[in-house]
């Protein structure tokens, strides 16, 4: 007996008459045959934004600004402290005290100057004039003011600290002269103080991202809508992965200089040649300050932060960048630091009213001398990024001052100012790589080559510029 092929139908006897597997066409197989029915389903053409806007860019354009470079590093220099203080000093005794030898630390204490010393564990001082400084052992030899000696501080190592306040001479007595003259004080002569060259640098990184789609996949159209943050529609999927490699290349630039790290002697990304730039919390951590287990609820912990920036460059005008857990520990601090009037919330002051809905979200506020605007940072709160990461070593917020620098930029040849917080970007008359996109291959419009696709290229390089780190704020989880 022959056999039929192909089989164009099949019978599958039943005892009854029912829908079954072998007799119904299913629309949910996953074959690819789901549209061979005669019934069509109802079908939802645009996708669902169950994420929202995805984007997570915008930090940097909201405190910083974008400038041109033209080199392969940007070195820019910051003023060091006025006053001469020593930390970690020896005293014995008797009237000696040892400053303690560190990398790039001199003594420049002179004869004649007056200091006040301290032990920062005990809290006991004593004022003391100079009578002998070796500049080049950073052995004093000093003089209390008191009937005590510096035995009543205790003889421990690298507990004291001083700092110079004045000086007194006697009548007649003479510094250094022109001519290089002896002082009148123990012969030692008087030590000019040079102020030091503090250097930074950083240097930008290349940035890369390719989408490539063939010819036939570019001429075949879809049945979903493609709806992407940056406006791009239609039934062509490929626009949707052209959009959203684009749009995740943006994120990446903020991101790269946000979180880069500079490649360490001895690691493996310095020894593949990789030689990363320095983030924006990498820089902090090495020359800010960084707060740990820190509590919006507490406002003791806050304090601490404004005593800290009273020692640093007390810049009045800040602003946090926090996750949502830290931000709304801040809401409710405020809140009940309000509690008492009218029921609980001081009304007007926050631009509450008995009439309105009470807002107890809170975008700005003043605490001592500095004023301080809160927002949240979607970074930190996102879940495919730093919003995963909760608890231990988590990043919580930074603070960022507003205010700016005077620099001289060699491109204008003039000084201007410029934000504490900016990006520096590779640029000249004739290239531009601030952010570069263009396309190969021979479809889509492009005839660069015989590749069958059109291959779209996206390209920066650049890094970040943080001045004054000393005045930023990294808060970190517990």
């Amino acid at each position: 007996m022959g056999t039929l092929s192909p089989t164009f139908g099949t019978i599958i006897p039943s005892q009854s008459q029912q829908l079954l597997q072998s007799n119904y066409l299913q629309f949910n197989t996953g074959t690819g045959k789901d549209f061979a029915q005669q019934y069509l389903p109802e079908i939802y053409e645009q996708e669902v934004e169950r994420y929202g806007n995805r984007t997570l860019s915008g930090f940097l354009r909201m405190v910083g600004a974008e400038m041109p470079m033209t080199s392969d590093q940007v070195i820019w220099s910051e003023q060091n402290r006025l006053h001469v203080a020593y930390d970690e000093c020896t005293g014995d005794n008797a009237d000696g005290i040892q400053i303690k030898a560190q990398a790039g630390v001199t003594n420049v204490i002179s004869p004649g100057q007056t200091i006040v010393v301290m032990n920062k564990v005990t809290g006991v001082e004593l004022k003391a004039v100079v009578l002998t400084s070796n500049p080049g052992t950073g052995a004093l030899t000093v003089a209390p003011y008191t009937a005590q000696t510096l035995a009543t501080l205790g003889n421990v190592a690298d507990q004291l600290k001083i700092f110079v306040y004045g000086s007194e001479f006697n009548k007649g007595s003479q510094t250094t002269n022109w001519d290089g003259a002896a002082g009148a004080i123990s012969g030692t002569t008087n030590i000019s103080i040079d102020p030091t060259f503090t250097q930074f640098s950083n240097s930008p990184v290349i940035i890369r991202s390719q989408y490539t789609i063939n010819g036939s996949d570019m001429s075949q159209i879809g049945w979903v809508e493609v709806a992407t943050e940056d406006g791009t529609s239609g039934y062509l999927w490929y626009l949707k992965a052209e959009s959203e490699t684009r749009l995740r290349f943006e994120d990446y630039l903020e991101m790269s200089v946000v979180e880069g790290e500079l490649a360490a002697a001895g690691s493996g990304a310095l020894a593949g040649g990789f030689k990363g730039t320095q983030g924006l919390f990498a820089a902090i951590e090495d020359r800010g300050n960084v707060e740990t287990a820190f509590s919006g609820a507490n406002l003791t912990d806050f304090d601490n932060i404004l005593k800290n920036l009273d020692t640093q460059g007390a810049i009045e005008e800040n602003m946090l960048f926090l996750d949502r857990t830290t931000s709304l520990e801040i809401d409710d601090m405020l809140a009940g630091l309000s509690a008492g009037a009218n029921g609980g919330t001081a009304y007007g002051l926050f631009e509450n009213s008995e009439e309105m809905a009470l807002n107890l979200g809170f975008s700005g506020f003043r605490r001592g001398s500095y004023d301080f605007y809160k927002t949240d940072w979607k970074y930190l709160n996102d879940a495919s990024t730093r919003g995963a990461i909760t608890g231990v070593a988590s990043i919580e917020g930074v603070l960022v001052p507003a205010g700016t620098s005077t620099v001289y930029d060699q491109i204008l040849g003039t000084n201007i100012r410029r934000p504490f917080l900016h990006v520096r970007y590779r640029a000249s008359q004739t290239e531009d790589r601030r952010m570069k996109s263009w396309l190969t291959g021979s479809a889509g419009g492009a005839f660069t080559s015989s590749l069958d696709a059109m291959e779209v290229n996206f390209l920066s390089e650049r890094c970040l510029v943080v001045q004054a780190a000393n005045n930023f704020v990294l808060f970190k989880g517990i």
